[in-house]
């Protein structure tokens, strides 16, 4: 491995430092969008349940807050539950705008490692033809081992760029995906704790 590393060039450690940066990424997000920490279950309904039973005290509500992605959106709801629906689905908007922003953290990163790494590769590959052609136009053809160099060059680095961006490409548009269901199901309970609250829907 490290003599490919080599054999690729100075390009070669740009392209490491995005394939690194790039798992990191996706370790943290599977780990952030665990389901526990994103969207627990019936937790509607253990709000109801509290509010039913007149226990809905502000520690609850911050507890709720603290638990999860989930908790923070519809917390921000059940701190203006005495006010009409609309200011209600206002917290939740502005509340859910923060959280959505922080659910799609550092996916810009990654989408953008995904484009620029082959950019990298290419360049590589450029850098390793020019070597090729100097060599040429300074001691002609006559020796393959003179030329071998910038064509290891050339072929390691889009090699090792491509091997960089594919996975990139499948995480992001992965995680990009998890994160539009995850909304899709928050703006559903944050919808149904809005009904209930003011009584247009049973639990």
């Amino acid at each position: 491995m490290l003599e490919l590393v080599k054999a690729g060039g100075w390009l070669m450690f740009p392209i490491i430092a995005c394939s690194v940066i790039a798992m990191a990424i996706v370790v943290e997000r599977l780990w952030a969008y665990r389901k526990n920490k994103v969207l627990p279950t019936n937790l509607v309904a253990q709000i109801w349940q509290l509010h039913q039973n007149k226990q809905l005290t502000s520690a609850h509500i911050a507890t709720v807050r603290n638990s999860s992605s989930l908790g923070r959106v519809l917390a921000a709801g059940l701190m203006n539950r005495a006010h009409p629906r609309e200011v209600m689905k206002e917290a939740i908007e502005e509340e859910g705008r923060q959280v959505v922003h922080e659910l799609e953290r550092y996916l810009n990163t990654l989408g953008t490692i995904a484009n620029i790494s082959p950019l990298l590769g290419l360049l590589g590959t450029v850098v390793g033809m020019i070597k090729v052609f100097a060599e040429i136009s300074a001691r002609g053809v006559g020796d393959p081992n003179l030329l071998s160099g910038g064509i290891s060059q050339a072929l390691i680095t889009t090699a090792a760029g491509l091997s960089v961006a594919i996975p990139a490409v499948i995480f992001h548009r992965y995680l990009s995906g998890r994160v539009d269901k995850i909304v899709v199901r928050m703006e559903e309970q944050a919808l149904k704790l809005v009904e209930v609250m003011h009584g247009d829907r049973e639990k």
